[in-house]
């Protein structure tokens, strides 16, 4: 297995693709784009699950060889054969299946991989219209303008020994998560931080590194646009060379 990094350490690019949404010859096509222009990660997860995960691992893992990240949407999208795992808490909510329940059901299956696996806090930050996420784990975002709700948060995931922040603006956000909230959270937390949902050009992506992100997450703006992804690659690259 190839040696990487599961965490961040400099600017990077992740690549989210729902088993649902991620098909055909569509698929194949953004797989080579984000082997050809060295995406970092390619994220495997979805908010419900109506095809078979463990499809959509195999296939990319068969095309390219990209680390390929568990980003369970459930507990029926676990899965031992890829390359880490972020195990999320939805900490910007209140639901305990969402906290610590699922974990509890999942740690054992996934105790022999276990240095596989790193916690993540999970901020979902309201970016506009009700997403998916927030209807199906039953929590509502925090607000925008908000911002000392969400770093109060953020700081407490930190302190309860997240390795990683993650903020998103859900699948199909209005807009990206504000840059004054993530300058904000990236003032006070030490460890990575990751952003995602409604990132649909190579601007915001570079707003969003500019902002104090680690790692951008393109999701639906790729599938709908796959030059997305090939400008996103280009933003990273000049910020490494910076």
């Amino acid at each position: 297995m190839k040696k990487f990094s599961i965490l961040p350490s400099e600017k990077s690019l992740a690549l989210l693709l729902d088993p649902d949404k991620a098909k055909g010859s569509a698929l194949n096509r953004i797989i080579d784009i984000a082997a050809a222009h060295n995406v970092d990660y390619i994220l495997a997860g979805g908010s419900i699950t109506f095809s078979n995960i463990d499809s959509l691992i195999n296939r990319i893992k068969k095309r390219c060889s990209l680390p390929v990240i568990l980003f369970p949407g459930n507990l029926l999208q676990l899965n031992t054969r890829v390359d880490g795992i972020y195990f999320i808490s939805l900490i910007s909510g209140r639901n305990p299946e969402l906290l610590i329940g699922n974990h509890v059901i999942a740690a054992p299956f996934l105790k022999d991989i276990r240095e596989r696996v790193v916690p993540v806090g999970y901020i979902l930050v309201n970016c506009g219209s009700k997403t998916s996420v927030e209807y199906l784990s039953q929590t509502e975002s925090i607000p925008s303008d908000k911002p000392e709700i969400i770093i109060a948060t953020a700081l407490a995931g930190e302190m309860l020994g997240m390795k990683m922040i993650y903020l998103e603006g859900g699948s199909g956000a209005d807009r990206p998560v504000p840059e004054k909230v993530i300058r904000a959270v990236r003032e006070v937390i030490t460890i990575p931080l990751a952003v995602g949902g409604g990132l649909r050009s190579s601007e915001q992506v570079k707003a969003v590194y500019e902002s104090g992100a680690d790692l951008a997450v393109l999701g639906n703006g790729c599938e709908k646009r796959p030059e997305l992804l090939i400008e996103a690659c280009n933003v990273r690259d000049l910020f490494r060379r910076q």
